[in-house]
């Protein structure tokens, strides 16, 4: 795993199987960000048998099937498509052109798996809404700042319990390095990847609503900005946002593109979870300054006192064996679709109403 880049930025897991092997195949279509290795790390360690890889670029299939040789090529996309055997379809591509690939896969009746942000337009999520209640299958999302990290989930969990009451406020902070030699022109493209709020602001949001046990929330401000990169003048650096859940809850945060070089991993992302009898801070992927190496740090204080968690190794991935038995069962514990989906809607509303810095 690569830690000081988060394009290609893939945890790996103790292998924690829900079904046995070949009851649950998945296949992996489209492969234009690196995201794609930790959704099938975390399929594969939940017990998901990959069948298949397609992507029109020769050279990232042989990159991938180093890293997955269990898969075999597809001869085409629709080959995987409208293979009989794969319960669901994993995609990364680019932004803009997922929801397509899951309106594709759904028709195939598969349940669909993808790299978040899902989509770039309000017309593509309520295309997808349309496509879900029409055909009952899935379009999950990756929203891996919560998902693949342990010291978030066990956050969840402490909070959850009732330990710092009930969460009033969610604050976080998303800064990513930015390494643009290592990523591609579409990246660079306000089309097609969305703008800075409606992607990797798309996992604040999911953050927001799963912590406060929000449904719903409103836009109350947001902020974009290039302040550091004229060479590439489509690129959002910069963007902040406020929101205020429906049950009262305030959020707020920040993302930017301006990891240094001296920090040793891709991002110092953290995140603040007060409540009304305490709080918790996670430090995501480092401890800056020191020798606790790693992530997964939490803090928590409390009526009583004060705590310090070491996550790491000790919750494991669960969304992805839920995520498995959801879609042969046809529940909903992984999460549920409209929460999968009012996050997107919510990055896509602070996208559209947000002032540009200048």
């Amino acid at each position: 795993m690569n830690v000081s880049d988060g394009m290609n930025y893939a945890p790996k897991g103790k292998p924690q199987p829900v079904v046995k092997p070949g009851e649950f195949i998945f296949s992996a279509v489209r492969l234009d960000h690196g995201h794609i290795y930790g959704m099938c790390n975390g399929l594969t360690e939940a017990g998901g048998t990959l069948k298949y890889v397609y992507d029109p670029d020769e050279r990232k299939v042989a990159a991938f099937l180093k890293a997955f040789p269990q898969a075999r090529a597809a001869r085409s996309e629709e080959e995987a498509l409208n293979d009989p055997d794969t319960h669901m379809i994993a995609g990364a591509a680019v932004t803009s052109e997922r929801c397509a690939l899951g309106l594709k896969a759904m028709a195939a009746g598969k349940d669909y798996f993808t790299d978040k942000a899902p989509f770039t337009t309000m017309a593509q999520l309520r295309s997808a809404e349309e496509a879900v209640k029409r055909t009952g299958r899935k379009y999950m999302v990756y929203y891996a700042e919560r998902l693949h990290d342990e010291g978030s989930i066990l956050a969840g969990y402490i909070a959850d319990s009732g330990e710092i009451g009930r969460v009033i406020s969610v604050t976080g902070f998303g800064p990513h390095r930015l390494g643009a030699p290592g990523r591609p022109a579409w990246f660079f493209q306000r089309e097609k990847y969305g703008g800075i709020l409606c992607d990797i602001g798309s996992h604040q949001f999911e953050q927001f609503l799963t912590y406060a046990k929000e449904e719903d929330a409103t836009v109350t401000a947001s902020r974009i900005a290039n302040f550091a990169h004229p060479e590439y003048p489509e690129l959002e650096d910069f963007g902040d946002c406020q929101l205020t859940g429906k049950n009262g809850a305030a959020g707020y945060f920040r993302l930017d593109w301006f990891t240094p070089d001296g920090l040793r991993t891709w991002g110092d992302g953290r995140m603040f979870i007060l409540g009304t009898k305490g709080y918790i801070e996670v430090r995501k992927y480092v401890n800056i300054a020191s020798d606790r190496d790693g992530g997964g740090h939490v803090y928590v204080v409390g009526d009583r006192g004060e705590k310090y968690l070491n996550a790491a190794g000790t919750t494991g991935y669960p969304f992805f064996g839920q995520l498995i038995l959801d879609c042969l069962n046809r529940t909903e514990n992984a999460m549920t679709q409209k929460h999968a989906f009012k996050a997107a809607e919510l990055c896509l509303e602070a996208q559209e109403k947000a002032v540009r810095i200048s």
